[in-house]
């Protein structure tokens, strides 16, 4: 079982360079498959890389930092 306060120290580590192109990132939630579920905001959400960002960035850097995560998917959007 993945420790959510340990993907949530994590995030804190990457929320800076997401900051600083306007965009951060907010954890929603971690299942028991170990698929962490995040928002993207501010300039992040809606952008064209933002697949990119989640795949190449998030996720690979907590696959590697927590052990146990298994995929990082962005949340459903709102209506």
């Amino acid at each position: 079982m993945v420790d959510k306060n340990d993907v949530a120290a994590v995030l804190e580590l990457i929320r800076p360079s997401l900051q600083a192109d306007g965009g951060d990132v907010k954890l929603i939630d971690v299942d028991e498959d170990g698929v962490v579920t995040v928002q993207l905001q501010g300039a992040c959400d809606g952008c064209p890389m933002a697949s990119m960002t989640l795949a190449n960035g998030v996720e690979r850097i907590l696959k590697d930092r927590v052990p146990g995560v298994t995929a990082v998917v962005p949340a459903a959007k709102e209506d």
